[in-house]
């Protein structure tokens, strides 16, 4: 286990009060204390680290650049964890979701608003140089709300070969291969879901052979087998998020795989939880069980360790503790750290 870990907090604050919160996690209870806020753009929604730990991008949920929003750098001080802003970078439509790729060489923005991926070069320092690389998705699906693209998250393999954008409005994981001496994203296939499920978060399985979507609309989980040769997406699974018989209207949002590879969770907000998984040794799921977590989990995290889950209460401003069992059972610590709506948390292990 790591002797420190920091945790960085994107949220929606705006004007005098946008900020990127972070603090310390107490390894042995994995409480939170706030350390402090960087002052930022508004809307730091989602935040991705270098593989050093020495900065840190953060979108910004606006219209107010080039009638879009931007991605941010922030050096990092490795003794306080206090954020330093360094520049930022316009990313050609209202970015929701980044990620930089292995090498560090660059970051990955997914804009929902306007539905395109824009890829931004860092500079030695940690700074953001101007777009290498934009695309523009196309086309539409079954539902009003996917009458055009909405890039809704980026992510990137194991290999850091490729670039996966689940993309809502469109019902597809969108691959790219990534040219890192070109800095271009290479058109390279999609996987699909069910039609009008609309995919927003998705996940690679660490033995590398499997890979797993949520999907926003349709409250279930697209399970695929990951072929990192080719770089194909093939769909041998799909489960419901939220338990039998309820009928209230709930939409997922995140979902993360422990490092162990055993076990897979997904968020609810609507349903208000955090579904568990096993998962099997094809890759596919079953079902654990939900638990209770307060509105609206639009992200949650788990620490480096794997000991702890982190729920980030959008609508209630608190992020709640849950210890993981040997099992991957979720239990609440009581716990619960008080911050501004919470949608993001990222952890640097030192």
């Amino acid at each position: 286990m790591a002797e420190r870990q920091l945790v960085y907090i994107g949220n929606y604050t705006r004007a005098e009060d946008a900020a990127i919160y972070h603090g310390e996690i107490d390894n042995s209870t994995g409480a939170i204390t706030l350390l402090g806020k960087t002052p930022c753009e508004d809307n730091p929604s989602y935040l991705s680290l270098h593989p050093t730990g020495k900065y840190l991008y953060a979108v910004s949920e606006t219209n107010t650049h080039d009638g879009g929003g931007a991605v941010s750098s922030f050096a990092v001080d490795a003794d306080s964890g206090a954020l330093t802003p360094m520049n930022l970078q316009p990313t050609g439509g209202s970015p929701c979701h980044n990620t930089v790729d292995a090498s560090g060489q660059f970051v990955l923005s997914a804009n929902y608003g306007g539905g395109s991926v824009a890829m931004h070069p860092i500079a030695s320092d940690g700074s953001l140089g101007e777009m290498a690389d934009f695309k523009q998705h196309e086309g539409s699906s079954v539902t009003e709300r996917q009458s055009e693209p909405h890039a809704h998250s980026i992510n990137i393999d194991p290999s850091n070969r490729f670039a996966f954008c689940a993309d809502l409005g469109l019902d597809q994981v969108v691959i790219y291969q990534l040219d890192l001496d070109a800095g271009k994203l290479v058109d390279h296939g999609a996987g699909t879901v069910t039609a009008g499920a609309g995919p927003r978060h998705f996940a690679v399985h660490p033995s590398r052979q499997s890979a797993y979507v949520i999907n926003e609309m349709g409250n279930t989980v697209t399970v695929y087998d990951w072929d990192e040769k080719a770089g194909t997406l093939t769909q041998k699974q799909e489960i419901t998020t939220i338990p039998d018989g309820y009928t209230e209207t709930t939409h997922t949002a995140d979902l993360h795989v422990s490092a162990d590879g055993k076990t897979l969770y997904g968020s609810n907000r609507g349903h208000d939880s955090i579904a568990s998984y096993r998962i099997d040794g094809d890759g596919k799921l079953t079902v654990l069980g939900h638990q209770d977590v307060p509105a609206t989990p639009r992200n949650f995290a788990l620490d480096a360790s794997g000991s702890w889950l982190y729920s980030g209460g959008q609508n209630t401003n608190t992020i709640p503790v849950f210890r993981v069992g040997a099992d991957g059972e979720l239990s609440a610590t009581g716990d619960v750290c008080e911050t501004p709506s919470p949608v993001c948390l990222k952890f640097l292990a030192q």
